[in-house]
């Protein structure tokens, strides 16, 4: 009850800025868990047998899979078709929500206990959930022979102790993307890493790529950046860490690691990038949306935040035809890049109806395991399985590359504590910085400074 009003009372602070809310009561009544010990011998998902009367559950759905026929929400519509044909006693209520009004949407839910019954998002928001007590666990669907062929890096992102309150479906390492066809155009095809196999490469390889751009191709911007709201910021650590060479958090997430001289470096350079027309101008108020939106338009020559599952949800968004190609984020000394995954899974809200949740679970293993739709559903994601066992999906070269890359991946810091407060923090400092408000260390250090405090606080508010 206790963690539960702490939780809600958060999120009220944090997205509607002091907008009078009505106050909630307790629903959770979170006695469904089963730690992955207690599943020892079993081989079928236990929660998947229940739900077998009438009973009515919400869907609330990101566009995580590609629009069919160009109408967002008419391929889950095939999948609840498909659902009923094997459950007609489950109504499933589809809601889609936008990435950029989708999360302050969830957060008013949430505070007015209307909250959808089942979710599929990221680890950013659902272990924030998890650990405010909103959701419910799902350890119980989970089989032995899942768990074994998903590595535990996943299923560390996946959960919150013992318990599991995401069932991880579809995966991608975050990269960047490059308009072939421009440099094809000009001549320099030569200036990307095309011919390596892992296509690293170096910060002075880049530049030069967008020296390139910016003398042979004036009507494209040579690359981007953006701070303006929290939606990629993913691709903003990683190309910053990755010039510095440095982390995110440190290797057990307990406190800031990217204010480092390098990183500091990288975040002068960005600035003065963009006053040298090689970084796309007025980045503090633009969103990742905003940049990527000019890279498919043909109008920028690298976007920074991409991947397979977003190269392929993006196809039907391209207002030119143009060859994009995934790279991995340049380093400031040319070593193996650091790629944060994305991992995207579903989850169920703890709305305090057992039939509910029962049914939810049904769902989502209906999405991620059915013999045809399982496969089927994942394909539509654009994604990589995250199951260690199904490979080779596409027959694609960019997608074998991104399997590839999978090599590259590190963990990631959406299971920090206190991680919805850290990345409130984050484009602030980048926007002082871009603003010449601060240096880039003088950036990082504030960041480093609250973000810590945040840690710190969130770890104790735990005990």
């Amino acid at each position: 009850m206790k963690a539960m009003k702490k939780g809600l009372m958060s999120i009220v602070g944090v997205a509607l800025l002091g907008t009078q809310l009505v106050a909630c009561g307790n629903t959770n009544t979170a006695n469904s868990a089963v730690t992955p010990s207690n599943n020892a011998d079993k081989t079928e998902p236990a929660a998947t047998e229940a739900a077998a009367k009438p009973v009515e559950i919400t869907w609330w759905n990101f566009p995580s899979f590609q629009a069919l026929d160009g109408e967002v929400g008419k391929y889950e519509k095939e999948i609840i078709a498909a659902f009923n044909e094997k459950n007609p006693e489950i109504k499933v209520n589809l809601e889609m929500i936008t990435f950029e009004g989708g999360p302050e949407k969830l957060n008013v839910a949430i505070a007015s206990n209307t909250a959808p019954d089942v979710i599929y998002d990221a680890p950013g928001r659902i272990i924030d959930w998890g650990k405010k007590d909103l959701l419910a666990p799902l350890n119980d669907m989970v089989t032995d022979e899942v768990k074994n062929d998903i590595s535990e890096a996943f299923w560390k992102q996946s959960s919150v102790g013992d318990n599991i309150f995401m069932y991880p479906i579809n995966t991608a390492p975050f990269m960047m993307a490059v308009n072939k066809s421009i440099f094809e155009k000009i001549g320099a095809l030569d200036l990307l890493p095309l011919d390596k196999e892992d296509r690293t490469w170096t910060f002075e390889e880049y530049k030069k790529a967008l020296e390139a751009v910016k003398e042979k191709a004036p009507d494209v911007i040579p690359t981007g950046f953006f701070a303006k709201s929290q939606a990629g910021d993913q691709g903003t650590r990683a190309y910053l860490a990755n010039l510095g060479v440095s982390r995110f958090l440190n290797e057990d997430n307990s406190a800031v690691a990217i204010n480092t001289d390098n990183a500091a470096k990288a975040l002068d350079w960005i600035v003065q990038a963009t006053k040298d027309k090689l970084s796309v101008s007025g980045a503090a108020s633009l969103a990742a949306a905003d940049v990527n939106d000019l890279f498919l338009q043909g109008k920028l020559a690298f976007t920074l935040n991409y991947s397979a599952v977003l190269k392929a949800q993006n196809v039907s968004k391209k207002m030119v035809q143009f060859e994009d190609i995934l790279l991995p984020f340049p380093t400031l000394d040319g070593s193996e890049p650091k790629l944060e995954p994305y991992l995207g899974g579903m989850a169920v809200f703890n709305n305090g109806d057992e039939a509910k949740i029962a049914a939810s679970k049904k769902l989502i293993d209906f999405i991620a395991n059915d013999p045809v739709w399982g496969k089927k559903n994942l394909i539509q994601t654009g994604g990589l399985s995250v199951r260690n066992s199904i490979t080779g999906l596409y027959d694609d070269p960019e997608y074998k590359y991104a399997e590839y890359a999978r090599k590259f991946t590190t963990d990631a810091p959406t299971i920090a504590d206190g991680y919805a407060d850290i990345r409130t923090f984050w484009f602030p400092e980048l926007q002082r910085a871009l603003t010449g408000g601060a240096t880039g260390k003088e950036a990082l250090d504030s960041f480093a400074t609250k973000a810590n405090e945040a840690i710190t606080k969130a770890k104790a508010a735990m005990k």
